[in-house]
């Protein structure tokens, strides 16, 4: 069909003529309200973009306490649940350094029992006083919770998850407790 006679059409139906593939022997166009058109790659590519995912943290210490563990285990699962990347960190303070084992030990720990919903990117590694480790959520058809009722994470979504501008999220209740081994270090060290 010849180019003027095509305009011409498009413009009897109220639509515009759209070339699609310029490159294409003869060239390949449709005849589309190129406005709505545009509005549908805007929408296409706005879902792109809100598939990635947050990152949250979690930090542990080497003498962490059972139920401590399992509280920011359960936070974890949750942040993996709702498709959310997880940095596991775990601080050293003063003569910890010693024992780093200890603290692998602990990461580790944390990547196996998350391992129902969420794959290590890479083994936890050593930087600074930190070890740590990133934990990818698992496809949502692969994910099982474990530690968590499954009513109470749909239920629990923050407003702090629903915003955008928040690229890292922190959670720590390590702060709550820092005093406490403090004193108990003071306590060792006297009793020596």
């Amino acid at each position: 069909m010849l180019t003027e006679k095509a305009i011409q059409l498009a413009r009897q139906i109220g639509y515009d003529l759209v070339e699609i593939s310029a490159n294409a022997n003869p060239p390949v166009c449709r005849v589309l309200d190129f406005g709505k058109y545009m509005y549908e790659q805007s929408k296409k590519t706005k879902e792109s973009k809100s598939t990635t995912s947050k990152i949250k943290e979690v930090k542990f210490r080497v003498k962490i306490g059972e139920h401590d563990y399992m509280t920011k285990l359960r936070h974890a699962e949750a942040f993996l649940s709702k498709g959310n990347k997880v940095k596991l960190t775990l601080t050293f303070r003063g003569r910890e350094m010693e024992h780093k084992e200890l603290g692998f030990e602990n990461v580790d720990r944390a990547i196996n029992d998350l391992s129902q919903i969420g794959v290590a990117d890479a083994p936890a590694r050593l930087a600074g006083r930190n070890v740590s480790a990133m934990v990818s959520p698992l496809p949502v058809n692969k994910r099982k919770i474990r530690w968590n009722d499954p009513d109470d994470i749909e239920k629990v979504s923050s407003p702090k998850d629903s915003e955008d501008n928040h690229e890292d999220d922190e959670y720590d209740e390590d702060e709550e407790h820092e005093g406490e081994d403090e004193e108990h270090e003071d306590e060792e060290r006297n009793e020596k």
